[in-house]
């Protein structure tokens, strides 16, 4: 009977083992997909990695599979309109979609909200942050074999969700911002029930680290794990809490004018040598709590008066350029538009966060293990909508 190479290379592996010497064995490469449908991938993302052994040799990213060309959609429709599309980018912070695009408007009709509309709007801004970073938190516990981390997410999100409903008569797509303020004022006991559930929110996070952070097993998967230096993280274009926990002090509330309230606020930017996993779960879980924080400040300095500045019914927009980024919960988030003067902008691009996180997935997964795979893809931490846009 012939021996097969498969028999041969098997035989000689378990010489070498049983010897205790290592061997070097030429194998063919394997092709490993994940996706489009995986839970690993936040939604329908496909990667294709071709691996020796279970060593990743190379890993490319095929994206596209929810394109929905929002660009294109915005510039046939008035700007009033365009809320309804872009807080559906990502569908998991939707109200702080809204906000670079309405601030952009304003800037070219030179319009600015009235003072209690800019606190109303930085608080429900983190509160969208809040609302899909305790997701993460959670989320990422269940990719290293957890299970409890996500159940505890869902449970304390729905706090959160039930108050943005409240002011806003959405959960997920607000609609909320208006070119000069917002639709409307918020409801009556909101404020003291924001004030109760902020603090459930930071109970919250120290019992995920108490669960997660002290475990060896996540310790151990996550330390060392999808290294970034910043300079090579920078050169990606990363941004959010990706490129903060490779130690670059960089946050557009703090480092880029804007008309909401963040920079008359006492809050941290937090930031992380090591730019491992562990890292960025780190950040993201001390950002949670600083939005607690800061929304509890918008709280405590809300002022009284209008929540809208005068404009006229019909938005027309004066021919101009404008270009606006936020520090969105995945990153930096921006909308450059063009407008000829009409009712609707002429020209539009999304600048989203998560397109440029993924874009060094290749490079940093090239030589890690198959099961590290998971754990780097978690602490990235993307959406889909905002790549597909």
């Amino acid at each position: 009977m012939s021996v097969t190479e498969t028999q041969r290379l098997s035989y000689i592996a378990a010489q070498a083992a049983e010897a205790r010497v290592n061997v070097e064995l030429q194998t063919e490469q394997m092709t490993l997909n994940l996706g489009p449908q995986h839970p690993a991938t936040h939604g329908t993302l496909r990667l294709i990695a071709k691996l020796d052994g279970e060593q990743v040799v190379s890993a490319d990213v095929m994206c596209g599979y929810m394109h929905r060309g929002y660009e294109k959609l915005a510039e046939v429709r008035t700007y009033p309109q365009i809320t309804t599309l872009v807080n559906r980018i990502d569908w998991l912070s939707s109200f702080a979609n809204e906000v670079p695009f309405i601030l952009a408007a304003e800037q070219l009709m030179e319009v600015e909200a009235p003072p209690r509309a800019q606190y109303i709007r930085t608080a429900l801004f983190e509160m969208s942050r809040i609302a899909n970073i305790t997701l993460f938190i959670g989320e990422m516990g269940v990719q290293l074999g957890a299970i409890t981390p996500v159940f505890m997410a869902f449970r304390d999100r729905e706090y959160v969700l039930n108050l943005i409903e409240a002011a806003t008569g959405g959960r997920f797509h607000p609609n909320f911002d208006r070119i000069g303020g917002l639709k409307d004022d918020l409801p009556r006991g909101w404020v003291a029930e924001t004030r109760q559930v902020m603090v459930k929110i930071r109970e919250y996070c120290d019992q995920l680290e108490d669960l997660l952070m002290g475990n060896e097993i996540f310790e151990k998967r996550t330390r060392g794990v999808g290294v970034i230096p910043a300079e090579v993280g920078l050169a990606y274009g990363l941004s959010g809490a990706n490129i903060r926990a490779s130690g670059v002090d960089w946050d557009l509330r703090r480092d880029a004018p804007s008309p909401l309230v963040w920079k008359d606020l006492d809050w941290k930017v937090w930031t992380h040598p090591d730019g491992d996993s562990f890292a960025r779960y780190w950040v993201r879980l001390q950002e949670t709590r600083e939005a607690t924080r800061i929304v509890e400040q918008c709280l405590d300095g809300l002022p009284a008066g209008p929540i809208q500045a005068k404009v006229p019914r019909i938005i027309k927009v004066p021919a101009g350029e404008a270009w606006v980024g936020t520090e969105n919960p995945l990153g930096e988030m921006g909308y450059y538009i063009v407008s000829q003067g009409g009712l609707g902008p002429f020209r539009v691009k999304i600048r989203s966060a998560s397109f440029n996180n993924v874009s060094i997935i290749p490079w940093v997964l090239k030589g890690v293990y198959v099961p590290d795979i998971v754990t780097i893809l978690a602490s990235l931490y993307f959406i889909l909508g905002d790549i597909d846009r």
